[in-house]
């Protein structure tokens, strides 16, 4: 089965049981704080797993693009990776745990969807503990299914438990199904430590809220996320027991032997290497080709960025290519992506660019930095005898802010310096990394998320001031197509409790009178307490009604449209956007805006920080 075949048949069968496709949202969340990319199919969804209503009713399902990088230590190996498809299905309200186990055990094992075997799927359900009880009934829709018992394993929280993502908000029991890929046969019972026992599905069941003493309620809307990693499925599917043999992977791997002059399957470390690889230029030309236009930089999304193409050098440079060769593997990936994802061949020219530009920037200082970490190495090894520690964090942030090293290659070359000398440095990698994000805080230069690269999904939050802020960025980018010109557009934006960061398209500095006079056009609108109007259209009528979007191809059939008049009866709009909510009723409640700061985000892109006082 090909990877179009496989994404087909899943949206296929879920538009038989009733569900809306809805299309990719981009890589880049909006007004979500927790998060730097999103790393599954829920974060889109977020206001609509919250209560919010989505205008393509109460079933949906997709293919998400995902980034993720949480377990960016394990990419090197059959399965793990950077850049994913998702495919989900939700329920929002609507059916819940028998439906979603049943529908998930008939699109496995029904010869007309995939037709796995039954004898090689396991599965895991919520053991339960002192803040919610065993998983039965989900025990149980398994066992009538045909299951055998010692193939339903009933695992702790952090096996089969899905949130809160940050102290509170709603959370739950997973189930999650396991494939045997062995050549043996598969055994009678299940072990979760077992590699050959390859997790394929997880049905998420968010059934409770964790409130602020710890207490777990139950939610009062009940909703199903599930997610199966489409690499995983294709590779198990096609009988592999590894996904970069699968035609997602193997064409970027054919490219890089012919880079190289090695095979795969030479050694260990050579695989490893031309996985990660792989894996890292995919991602990137993913992130690059977003509609967003982030590029690499030493700050939040852009330093992920960076990490990974200069990682992706680093091994090219152990394979023995020394020619620039990112954009090269890039545009395999295109060739392979650019059916389903357009916005691969549309950007093209910008990803080829800037990794080139990257790569050239990157080597250039290379260099001279592992010299800096040979010395280190040195040094320490020197020293180890007669003192605990001389490696730490500030050290290896030092390399990164000189030298653009990135802390998990300074990290690893120091370990492999070490194996190859059979000299142990004693290297705390966890405390090590906390040190450094210290360092990286006290020059403001990055988050904690963003420098461990530790990027949980999350709930947005919903507070009131944040609702407020999200009308607000809507006023302003009214006001700055009345100043700048009808043309501007939104290129991203990211809201808080405290203040409005916004991202748009244009090519010169604002002057100070622009900016006093968006301020002043806001402002009025605000003074003049005109009413938020929502509709649920089609996007042919949103667009027919002169409703403004960020990134189309993120919008299903029927959208919301959120209007601003500007007075009760007119004829004319000051502001109509295509937007998910949610908003104030009226411009009133947002207090007096203020712009505190208007610099550039990247080429072609201005960014104005606000905030209501």
């Amino acid at each position: 089965m090909t990877a179009n075949e496989l994404r087909s048949k899943y949206l296929e069968f879920f538009k038989s049981k009733g569900h809306a496709i809805i299309p990719s949202a981009s890589l880049i969340p909006e007004n979500d704080p927790t998060v730097l990319f999103t790393t599954a199919g829920m974060h889109p969804l977020v206001p609509y797993l919250m209560g919010e209503k989505h205008p393509a009713g109460t079933r949906l399902c997709d293919a998400q693009k995902c980034i993720r990088t949480s377990d960016i230590d394990e990419v090197g190996d059959a399965t793990h990776h950077t850049f994913f498809e998702m495919l989900g299905n939700w329920s929002l309200g609507d059916y819940f745990k028998k439906e979603a186990i049943e529908w998930s055990w008939e699109f496995l094992t029904s010869d007309q969807w995939l037709g796995l075997d039954k004898n090689k799927i396991a599965v895991s359900v919520f053991a339960g503990d002192n803040d919610a009880p065993f998983d039965e009934e989900a025990f149980n829709i398994w066992k009538n299914l045909g299951v055998p018992e010692a193939r339903i394993a009933k695992l702790p929280k952090k096996n089969n438990w899905w949130g809160p993502a940050g102290e509170t908000g709603p959370c739950g029991p997973d189930t999650e199904m396991f494939y045997w890929v062995g050549s043996k046969k598969a055994p009678a019972s299940f072990n979760d430590d077992n590699d050959l026992w390859v997790e394929i599905w997880n049905d998420v069941f968010m059934q409770y809220n964790k409130n602020a003493d710890g207490k777990y309620e139950k939610s009062v809307q009940q909703n199903v996320d599930t997610g199966m990693g489409l690499e995983r499925v294709l590779a198990v599917i096609n009988g592999l027991d590894d996904n970069y043999r699968a035609e997602l992977f193997l064409p970027i791997i054919e490219k890089i032997e012919e880079l190289s002059g090695k095979k795969y399957d030479e050694s260990t470390d050579v695989r490893r290497a031309m996985r990660i690889m792989a894996d890292h230029i995919k991602a990137a030309t993913f992130i690059l080709g977003d509609e967003k236009a982030l590029t690499p930089s030493n700050v939040g999304a852009g330093y992920v960025l960076r990490r990974i193409v200069r990682r992706a050098v680093r091994y090219g440079k152990q394979l023995g290519i020394n020619e620039v060769f990112t954009f090269k593997i890039a545009e395999e990936i295109i060739k392979i992506y650019q059916g389903t994802y357009a916005e691969l061949k549309k950007n093209k020219e910008f990803i080829v660019n800037q990794l080139v530009k990257e790569e050239e920037k990157f080597k250039k200082t290379l260099e001279d930095g592992l010299k800096e970490v040979e010395k280190i190495f040195e040094i320490s090894r020197t020293l180890s005898s007669v003192v605990k520690k001389y490696i730490d964090g500030k050290i290896l942030f030092n390399l990164f802010q000189t030298y653009g090293i990135p802390l998990e290659v300074s990290l690893e070359e120091l370990e492999g310096r070490s194996i190859r000398l059979n000299h142990s440095l004693g290297l705390d990698k966890k405390m090590l990394t906390e040190e450094f994000e210290e360092e990286l805080k006290k020059h403001q230069e990055l988050s904690r998320t963003a420098s461990a690269g530790m990027f949980k999904g999350g709930l947005a939050d919903a507070s009131e001031a944040t609702v407020k802020y999200h009308t607000a960025a809507h006023l302003m980018l009214a006001a700055l197509r009345q100043v700048l010109g009808g043309g501007i557009t939104q290129k991203g934006s990211n809201i808080t409790a405290e203040r409005l960061r916004f991202d748009f398209s244009f090519d010169r500095k604002m002057t100070p009178d622009e900016i006093a006079w968006v301020e002043k056009i806001v402002n009025e609108k605000i003074a003049e307490d005109l009413p938020v109007v929502c509709e649920e259209l089609s996007l042919e009528d949103a667009k027919a009604k002169g409703a403004m979007g960020v990134f189309e191809s993120k919008y299903g059939e029927r959208v919301k449209v959120y209007t601003i008049n500007p007075s009760t009866g007119s004829g004319s709009v000051f502001s109509r956007e295509i937007c998910g909510g949610p908003h104030v009723e009226r411009t009133g409640a947002l207090g007096k805006f203020k712009i505190v700061k208007e610099e550039s985000s990247s080429a072609g892109v201005r960014r104005i920080k606000a905030i209501l006082e």
